[in-house]
């Protein structure tokens, strides 16, 4: 069974794509250096260059369905608030940015609302509203 989801150990690594093909890319990256240095040519040159333009959809394959889950996370959020918060904070809650929001989601029902006053009226940042949770919700189905 996995450990309980805190501040210290909530990021999320895939080791596939984290260490295997992230790793495989670094070491194809400096395979095409060490031969553009050792034989330089315009296919080698050529390889480089393709090695170095892989990084691309490498970032985007990871950058994608991060974004999307963020878009999800905003909406999630700003339905528990308008479930938990007063009806008269209902309106405030959109000035949250989504920096602001993505912290949130690791706060339990009790003091998320208080929590996100406090990211309003401090302007927090999500490191400085995660540092702030007492009670840590688990969030397990993140990308």
């Amino acid at each position: 069974m996995s450990k309980t989801q805190s501040l210290k150990n909530h990021a999320r690594f895939d080791p596939a794509y984290h260490f295997l093909l992230f790793g495989l890319y670094l070491l194809n990256l400096v395979y095409a250096s060490f031969h553009v240095y050792r034989q330089p040519s315009l296919s080698s040159g050529w390889y480089l260059t393709l090695s170095i333009l892989a990084i691309v959809p490498l970032l985007k394959l990871r950058l994608y369905p991060m974004k999307v889950q963020d878009r999800v996370i905003r909406l999630e959020e700003r339905l528990r608030l308008q479930a938990l918060a007063p009806q008269e904070w209902h309106t405030q809650f959109y000035r949250l940015t989504e920096d602001q929001v993505i912290g949130l989601r690791f706060a339990a029902d009790d003091e998320v609302v208080a929590l996100a006053k406090q990211a309003l009226e401090q302007n927090l940042n999500r490191k400085q509203i995660k540092e702030r949770i007492r009670n840590w919700r688990a969030d397990d189905w993140r990308v």
